[in-house]
């Protein structure tokens, strides 16, 4: 049996071209955050490779990339979380989550949004008083010394992005049970 019946057209694209498996699925559009990780990813290869030329031809280091590559690779951290819970990629036991019928998973996949959202929130709301806190101090960072709350301020706003993505697929399966329960009728 020759290579072209055992795999159709289809499939041989996937084959040939082996990145094909990690793109967005047809009919997926492609999420904020995965924009934003670009961002990101580029600015710590810039960043990261200016440090290394300057340090190559002048034997001295930039201070200052240390500092801004940790902030954005919490960023990196925080928005991936955010695109792990939209596209429910996020960790989870899968004894649990693919165990009985499809209304039990649902109910699950509800409950883990549910509570994804609820520490999120939380999370966001004790991180307030710590950048109020800065702010008011005039806190500044250790490396360059600009002020600390322009690096804090952002666990807040991605935690609400995550609150908000985690109660984003809990809407999706809450719909999706309804549409469910509408069939049956």
């Amino acid at each position: 049996m020759a290579i072209d019946d055992k795999h159709p057209p289809q499939d041989m694209a996937a084959h040939a071209r082996p990145e094909a498996a990690h793109d967005t699925p047809p009919g997926q559009k492609r999420l904020f955050e995965d924009w934003l990780t670009v961002g990101v990813m580029a600015a710590l290869a810039l960043i990261t490779f200016a440090n290394v030329l300057v340090r190559y031809f002048t034997d001295v280091s930039f201070a200052w990339t240390e500092e801004i590559s940790t902030f954005l690779m919490i960023v990196l951290a925080l928005v991936g979380g955010a695109s792990a819970v939209v596209r429910e990629a996020h960790i989870r036991i899968e004894f649990f989550a693919d165990a009985g019928s499809s209304g039990r998973r649902r109910r699950l996949a509800q409950i883990g949004a549910l509570l994804v959202a609820l520490l999120f929130i939380t999370i966001g709301v004790l991180s307030l008083p710590v950048v109020w806190d800065q702010y008011q101090y005039e806190e500044t960072s250790p490396g360059i010394g600009v002020p600390q709350w322009w690096y804090s301020i952002w666990l807040p706003v991605f935690s609400a992005l995550i609150a908000g993505r985690a109660l984003q697929v809990f809407a999706r399966k809450l719909r999706r049970d309804d549409d469910r329960t509408e069939t049956a009728r």
